[in-house]
């Protein structure tokens, strides 16, 4: 009944698909590939040390941060994107936040309304904020 294989799509392996019909509310943590058609209302971050990718598809919305390795933006996202390796902007792309990256590619059409931050790839292993302020206390 389920696949335990991941599918292909755009040559990335996607484990979980947020279809068009899907609102997530909430922080959500993922690894592997994660394609959102949908919309995400809270901050999506990858599981540290773990392979992860975030494709957001040209009609899925994101309103929050997002934190992972690999993120590919061709929809609506609204919040700061933490890209660890790679970030692409793809022609659709709509980003009001700014983009933290290692790698960045932006293709003509991609809109952005922030600032592109440079960000060396070791940033990720750094603890995220709340990581930092638990061991303060």
């Amino acid at each position: 009944m389920f696949k335990s294989k991941s599918t292909q799509r755009n040559g990335f392996s996607i484990d979980t698909l947020i279809g068009p019909d899907v609102t997530v509310r909430g922080d959500l943590e993922f690894s592997g590939g994660l394609y959102v058609e949908g919309r995400i209302q809270g901050k999506v971050q990858a599981v540290a040390g773990k392979p992860a990718t975030l494709i957001l598809a040209e009609d899925g919305v994101i309103e929050g941060e997002v934190h992972a390795p690999v993120v590919v933006v061709n929809g609506q996202l609204d919040g700061d994107v933490h890209a660890f390796e790679r970030v692409e902007l793809a022609p659709k792309a709509r980003v009001q936040g700014n983009v933290h990256y290692a790698v960045v590619e932006m293709s003509a059409g991609a809109q952005l309304t922030g600032r592109l931050v440079h960000a060396p790839a070791q940033t990720r292993a750094l603890p995220a904020p709340e990581e930092r302020e638990a061991a303060r206390a």
